[in-house]
């Protein structure tokens, strides 16, 4: 158990949009902030990734998660993929109604994959603007000269990023170069979580089922990035990485950026306390599911 409390005057709300089923990194993400009670999680929303079903997979992949943690977090369907124009799905309502609900405890969208949920939220209510901030998994560093490979979560709804970004909603980026710096070995995650409780050995499980497919064969063999937890330390402690404002791109269809006429400027991370990150996930998880 952890044997301390946050003040509630330093606790914030948080909606986690995640496309869940994609790579096995979103997994420990959910975990990390469903362990962590400086956040009050009030949903998941499944997010697509490009293919048909992801959508309703990735709610899947995410109730997988919420039942190995017993946490009764409501996990909710997104929009089936980008460009949707019929009745918004019922995560997208919840965006809306939470961001309308007056609350001392600010409201952060945990976006952890393609920007199609969130983009929808704030075209069909603009007013949620300023009563929400989007920290993006997503995007490459914009000092990049040529981008090495199309982003992979921008790259899924070029339109929507383009939405969020140039709304007035604040946003803050973590971007490839940061999001890929938190590195761990499969060695590391058989001894710092597969042992602790059934969620310790399902994201284990899950890592190494993944690791063995094809869609994994861009990895390195015994090695993952745990690219989507950043979005959680960046909110737990928002000093965790150096950050700089930027004037807003517009991105382009394989996600290299474009200037813009007129444009506002957004919070990028440089980089992240990976040893922070990693350190407080595994004492969260050995804390609460002790061997």
């Amino acid at each position: 158990m952890l044997k301390y409390d946050v003040v509630d005057s330093k606790k914030v709300r948080v909606i986690i949009d995640s496309d869940t089923a994609c790579e096995a990194d979103d997994p420990f993400a959910i975990a990390y902030a469903l362990m962590s009670p400086k956040l009050i999680v009030r949903a998941i929303v499944a997010e697509h990734f490009a293919q048909p079903g992801s959508m309703e997979k990735s709610r899947e992949a995410a109730l997988r998660v919420t039942r190995a943690m017993e946490s009764d977090v409501p996990v909710l369907h997104g929009e089936e993929g980008p460009g949707e124009t019929g009745e918004p799905s019922e995560g997208v309502q919840f965006i809306i109604r939470e961001a309308r609900t007056p609350d001392i405890h600010p409201l952060f969208l945990l976006c952890m994959g393609a920007l199609t949920n969130i983009a929808r939220a704030l075209a069909e209510a603009p007013d949620i603007a300023d009563k929400v901030t989007i920290v993006t998994i997503g995007g490459h560093p914009y000092d990049m000269q040529e981008i090495p490979w199309k982003e992979f979560n921008f790259g899924n709804d070029p339109d929507a990023a383009n939405q969020v970004l140039q709304s007035e909603a604040p946003v803050w980026q973590i971007p490839s170069n940061v999001y890929g710096s938190i590195r761990v070995g499969l060695a590391e995650l058989q001894e710092q979580v597969m042992p602790y409780g059934a969620i310790g050995q399902y994201l284990f499980d899950q890592m190494v089922a993944y690791n063995a497919t094809p869609a994994a064969s861009w990895t390195q063999g015994e090695s993952w990035a745990l690219g989507d937890s950043p979005s959680v330390a960046a909110v737990l402690h928002p000093a965790c990485g150096r950050t700089e404002w930027q004037t807003v791109c517009h991105v382009n269809e394989d996600t290299s950026y474009s200037p813009l006429p007129v444009a506002r400027k957004i919070l990028v991370y440089r980089d992240m306390d990976s040893r922070y990150l990693l350190g407080d996930f595994y004492a969260k998880l050995h804390l609460l599911w002790p061997v």
